[in-house]
């Protein structure tokens, strides 16, 4: 498995997997996979915000407490210091597409609030 911050392009993880496809000065792209069952860390981030674009698949996104259900052709956004989530409640992969705009892009700015995988 990888390690967040061991690859800055791609990493393995206890809920799935995410993949760099543009890192530029001004935002960077990511395509999340999240397994079914699965749901990535409660956290925020100082330095950035998000926007999220789901391509396959559905599941519920928390951001400060509210649930939003969410299915493919779905958008959402993710404003700097909210806390949120993303859960995969269907029977497949649920995969979006993360668009990070901001001052920073490391994955050192992410707070977790709560974790599944004793990462908090």
């Amino acid at each position: 498995m990888n390690i967040p911050g061991q690859d800055d392009k791609m990493a393995n993880t206890p809920w799935g997997m995410w993949e760099v496809l543009l890192d530029e000065p001004a935002y960077k792209v990511k395509r999340i996979t999240v397994l079914p069952g699965k749901r990535l860390s409660y956290q925020k981030h100082f330095r950035r915000r998000e926007h999220w674009m789901i391509v396959e698949g559905k599941g519920v996104v928390t951001i400060d407490g509210k649930d939003n259900h969410i299915e493919k052709g779905d958008s959402i956004d993710i404003p700097q210091e909210a806390a949120h989530r993303m859960a995969n409640n269907g029977d497949g992969d649920l995969t979006f597409i993360e668009i990070q705009q901001g001052e920073y892009f490391g994955e050192d700015d992410i707070i977790r609030l709560e974790d599944d995988y004793g990462r908090v």
